[in-house]
C-alpha cells in the first residue's frame, strides 16, 4: 500500500495477488452507470466510484465512517462485456462486491467485477495492469456496509 502526501490511497496492480488487495479496498464501493467508461481506442476501462474507506473503519469503534471518490483504471483491455447491467439507466447505482481473475489456457485474463444483484462486468485482457487512486476530500457517512454470512 502506498499513500501519497494527501493521505489518498494509490495502489498499482500487476498480478493476481495485487488484484485481490485492490478488490478488498473496493468492496462496498458504489458506482453509477454514467461513471463507467470503456475507451476502446486506448484499451482503457475506467470507473469512478464512491469507495467505503474500510481502512479507517477498522482502526477503531470511535472513528467516523467515511467514503471517498476513487478512480479505478484497467489498461490493455481488449473487450468488455456486462451481464445484468442496464446501460440505459445512467443514474442506476451498482454496489461493488469483488473483483476476480481467471487465467485462460490461451494466455488471456478474464477480470470479473461483481456487483450486488448478480450484475457482472467482464474485462478481457492480456496483462493485469490496474490502478486505484483516491482523489478529493473524504466525507462522513452514517452506515457501515453489513454482509450476511
Amino acid at each position: 500500500m502506498k499513500l501519497n502526501e494527501d493521505s489518498n490511497l494509490k495502489l498499482i496492480g500487476k498480478n493476481e495477488e495485487d488484484l485481490k488487495v485492490i478488490s478488498a479496498y473496493l468492496q462496498d464501493s458504489v458506482v453509477t452507470i454514467k461513471d463507467i467508461a470503456y475507451l476502446k481506442k486506448s484499451r482503457t476501462f475506467i470507473m469512478i466510484v464512491n469507495r467505503f474507506m474500510w481502512e479507517d473503519a477498522e482502526k477503531g469503534v470511535f472513528r467516523k465512517n467515511k467514503r471517498t471518490r476513487c478512480a479505478l483504471k484497467f489498461e490493455e483491455v481488449v473487450s468488455v462485456r456486462s451481464k445484468n447491467v442496464n446501460q440505459k439507466n445512467k443514474k442506476k447505482p451498482l454496489e461493488c462486491l469483488a473483483i476476480k481473475c481467471d487465467f485462460t489456457s490461451d494466455k488471456i485474463y478474464k477480470l470479473k467485477i461483481f456487483f450486488a444483484g448478480d450484475a457482472i462486468i467482464t474485462l478481457t485482457t492480456e496483462v493485469i495492469e490496474v490502478m486505484l487512486h483516491d482523489f478529493g476530500e473524504s466525507w462522513n457517512v452514517k452506515h457501515v456496509p453489513i454482509h450476511k454470512i
